[in-house]
C-alpha cells in the first residue's frame, strides 16, 4: 500500500513536471518582455525630459534675446520676430 501511494505521487509529480517547464518558460518570456517595455518607456521618458529641458532653456534664451532686441528695435519689428521664433520652435518639436 505504501509503495503504491509513493508510486502514485511519483507519477503525479512526473506528469506535473512535464507541464511545469513550459509554464516557467512562458513566465520568463513575459518577464523579459515586461523588462524590455519598461526600458523602452524609460528611454522615451528620458528623451521627453531632455526635450522639455532643451525647450525651456531655448525659450529662456529667446526671452533674453527679446528683451535685448526690444531695446534696440521697434515694437512692431519685435512682434514679427516673436512669431517667427515661435514657428521655428513648433517645427523643431514636430521633427523630434
Amino acid at each position: 500500500m505504501f509503495f503504491l501511494l509513493l508510486r502514485g505521487q511519483y507519477y503525479k509529480y512526473k506528469s506535473n513536471n512535464k507541464h511545469r517547464p513550459q509554464y516557467q518558460q512562458q513566465q520568463q518570456q513575459q518577464q523579459h518582455q515586461q523588462q524590455h517595455q519598461q526600458q523602452h518607456q524609460q528611454h522615451q521618458q528620458h528623451q521627453q525630459q531632455q526635450h522639455q529641458q532643451q525647450r525651456q532653456h531655448h525659450q529662456h534664451h529667446q526671452h533674453q534675446q527679446h528683451q535685448h532686441q526690444q531695446q534696440q528695435h521697434q515694437h512692431q519689428h519685435q512682434q514679427q520676430q516673436q512669431q517667427q521664433q515661435h514657428q521655428q520652435q513648433h517645427q523643431h518639436h514636430q521633427h523630434q
